[in-house]
């Protein structure tokens, strides 16, 4: 279950205005706009990175095939796999919102 209350370790209101331009996203190409202006091309890669790895853990693939498949470093695998385990649940929740179908006004992101 998720906790539905969460509350930040590092939340202010830089961050928060952060995360609300990001709701207001409406599209991939919305996102691929906002996020080359704001992250380098290898920080936009290294989530994207972190996130697949996170689903592979989630569906129980190996350190190994992780590796040898998609070749990140055992350090990233470690450390995705401590969020899976120990983290906030963010990974979960998305997993869970991805599975399902959606009715929401916009495009699912794939």
């Amino acid at each position: 279950m998720i906790n539905l209350s969460y509350q930040s370790k590092f939340a202010n209101t830089d961050i928060d205005y952060l995360f609300e331009a990001i709701l207001a996203l409406r599209t991939k190409e919305d996102c691929y706009r906002l996020f080359e202006d704001l992250c380098t091309v290898k920080e936009v890669r290294d989530m994207a990175l972190r996130l697949k790895v996170a689903k592979l853990l989630h569906s129980k693939v190996s350190y190994q095939i992780i590796m040898g498949e998609i070749q990140a470093s055992t350090a990233t695998i470690g450390r995705v796999n401590k969020s899976l385990r120990y983290g906030a649940d963010g990974y979960k929740l998305i997993f869970d919102r991805l599975s399902k179908p959606t009715t929401d006004q916009y495009p699912t992101v794939k």
